[in-house]
């Protein structure tokens, strides 16, 4: 799963492909219909696309004469919940220490 996520992180770290990712949440897009959205040639849309494709963020299918993409949610699920599960422990983490340190304001048990 590492590398997975080293894959979908590495691919989200892209501004471009992040703005590719939330349009394609709202419905599936054409690559032609993607292009049109940035102010770069359409090779480098296309590299873009690749690596969303790589990452299993996103598929892209004929429709016609067309490249339909699609966005894979399953990929960002994982991401979400590795990110939820290190927040849950460095939140834990972070209250025991503040629990040892006795931080201010905060009275002990029994007091």
């Amino acid at each position: 799963m590492s590398s997975d996520l080293d894959l979908v992180y590495g691919a989200l770290a892209d501004p471009t492909r992040r703005t590719i990712i939330e349009r394609l949440h709202q419905s599936d897009a054409t690559v032609a219909e993607l292009r049109t959205m940035f102010d770069i040639s359409a090779p480098a849309v296309s590299k873009h696309l690749r690596v969303l494709e790589s990452a299993g963020l996103m598929e892209r299918s004929p429709a016609g004469r067309y490249r339909r993409c699609r966005l894979r949610h399953g990929r960002l699920v994982e991401a979400r919940r590795w990110l939820e599960e290190q927040t849950a422990f460095w939140e834990s983490t972070l209250d025991s220490l503040a629990d040892h340190l006795g931080e201010p304001g905060r009275t002990e048990p029994g007091e």
